[in-house]
């Protein structure tokens, strides 16, 4: 079994965001597997099975510096250790279209990242990273928050980052995290 959580902020206000292309990454994987979320106290959910194994799908309701609380019930829930959680988020530090995957590591300065490392009491999970850095960008000074709360420019084409995340986290189900990392990050 594996759990995949994608990190964002609940609410409409936060659709098509650059934060919130980790939730588009699970609502991607979803909308392909035709399966259906149902809302529940810290997160919205989807389960069903893929590539001979059971998935859950999850967009964390905590908010995304608060994303660990949800990822911590959820493992604790499903009794997965944490090599089986795969979490989907942005990083501002690669650019527009970027997607890296990795077995570990630590939070890069993210903050959904941070909370889920805390709460888990490990960093020992893969993480698909995808980019979010356009043309524009805050310069030094200012704030990242809202950069990364605003919405992608209309020449910016984050669909076909988000379509190959979601295969790429697919493949890692298929596949395992090695050899989804050797063709992933070749890319």
């Amino acid at each position: 079994m594996y759990l995949i959580v994608g990190l964002g902020n609940p609410g409409s206000e936060y659709d098509g965001t650059r934060h919130n292309i980790g939730f588009d990454v699970v609502q991607k994987i979803a909308a392909d597997l035709h399966l259906r979320f149902h809302a529940h106290r810290l997160h919205r959910s989807a389960t069903g099975r893929k590539h001979g194994s059971d998935i859950v799908l999850s967009q964390p309701r905590t908010y995304m510096n608060n994303s660990g609380e949800a990822v911590r019930s959820l493992l604790s829930q499903y009794g997965l250790p944490p090599d089986r959680l795969i979490v989907c988020c942005d990083d501002l530090h690669f650019p527009l279209g970027a997607i890296r995957l990795r077995k570990n590591g630590g939070d890069g300065g993210h903050n959904g990242l941070r909370s889920v490392i805390r709460e888990i009491g490990s960093a020992d999970f893969p993480r698909l990273r995808c980019g979010i850095r356009g043309t524009t960008v805050p310069g030094p000074g200012e704030a990242t928050a809202d950069y990364v709360l605003s919405a992608f420019e209309p020449e910016e084409r984050a669909g076909e980052m988000v379509a190959r995340a979601a295969e790429s986290v697919m493949m890692v189900v298929r596949d395992g995290i090695d050899r989804a990392m050797n063709v992933v990050n070749t890319k």
